[in-house]
């Protein structure tokens, strides 16, 4: 059977010249040409192009950098972690990947280029994350867009899992970044630098993350516990809040509407390490209060309330995060 001839583009004669318009399997373009001779051929050329990538498998019609940028577009705006994971995907631009080879194309010696390079300017524990979002990446091409038959990142050897951060926030410098914040306990926040210092103390009282502590509304503070809709586990959570914890809260009354403390994840990590910088500290961040609160809190809780508290599934993470010094536990042995 003879192959179908193209139709013959729609040529329209306008005041700048002639206008060819195509409609071709679904898809629509439009030229405009000083002569009709040059809109006839931009015609008969756009046609075959478009019969022929759309004859390809979508593993042929799409490069890495499309499914980087589409996964930012689509995916990221559920997660939790939307803005960083974002950047994390921008980023990925700058790095020795095959960012314009088709998904089809892409092997698993492309991805472990990538993972070497890296390797020799980050830690492993970076590596591992890079290469998880980027897995995840390859999933979501292979399984919801067709885009790729075989996800490379899991043909390749990952690097070891660094030990986890035991890094505990000491109370002298606790009490060091407060006073460089100027906090004053029991009074009205009027700065977004007391904000960050009140959700600091909050994140010790509850080891609420910066993201969960950020995105928090008033409608979700009930009393002695607040509501978390959507958390890193993908599960809903209810924190309580012990007396300390809800005078805090108190204490933000009047400076957002919406948001409990009115801060987005990147401006509070971008002002605490500059009020730790301040305060001529370091080797801490934000996230470590989470262990902080959870070493802090163990003395008070059973370990399957603690986990309640911080949404683990399993007790082990109560291991993770609980790391309590030598000399403590030998207090509590008397």
């Amino acid at each position: 059977m003879p192959h179908p001839m193209p139709h013959m583009a729609s040529i329209t004669k306008t005041q700048k010249g002639y206008r060819a318009q195509i409609k071709v399997l679904g898809v629509r373009d439009s030229k405009t040409f000083p002569t009709r001779r040059e809109a006839v051929d931009w015609g008969n050329r756009r046609e075959l192009e478009i019969r022929s990538s759309v004859s390809k498998p979508k593993s042929q019609q799409h490069t890495l950098r499309d499914a980087l940028r589409k996964y930012a577009d689509e995916v990221s705006p559920h997660k939790g972690g939307e803005y960083w994971e974002q950047v994390r995907l921008a980023a990925f631009e700058a790095y020795l990947l095959p960012l314009d080879k088709f998904m089809g194309d892409i092997t698993p010696s492309d991805i472990a280029l990538f993972r070497d390079s890296r390797s020799r300017k980050v830690g492993p524990g970076t590596v591992l994350r890079e290469l998880t979002l980027l897995s995840a990446v390859f999933e979501a091409a292979r399984k919801e867009w067709g885009w790729a038959e075989i996800n490379p990142c899991r043909g390749i050897r990952k690097p070891r899992e660094p030990r986890h951060r035991e890094r505990l926030i000491e109370w002298w410098e606790i009490k060091a970044m407060l006073r460089e914040m100027g906090y004053a306990r029991n009074k009205r926040v009027a700065s977004t630098t007391h904000a960050v210092a009140v959700c600091f103390l909050m994140a010790l009282r509850t080891g609420m993350r910066a993201g969960e502590l950020c995105g928090l509304t008033w409608d979700r503070v009930h009393g002695d516990f607040c509501r978390l809709p959507s958390t890193k586990s993908g599960k809903p959570r209810d924190v309580p809040l012990s007396t300390k914890a809800q005078r805090l809260i108190k204490q933000m009354r009047g400076w957002d509407d919406v948001l409990v403390f009115g801060l987005k994840s990147q401006s509070l990590d971008a002002l605490f390490r500059k009020y730790r910088s301040r305060a001529g500290l370091e080797g801490f961040t934000f996230h470590d209060s989470r262990h902080t609160a959870a070493t802090m809190l163990a003395k008070k809780v059973d370990v399957l309330d603690l986990c309640k508290i911080f949404g683990w599934s399993s007790t082990r993470f109560a291991l993770v995060y609980y790391n309590p010094k030598a000399s403590t536990i030998a207090a509590l042995l008397g």
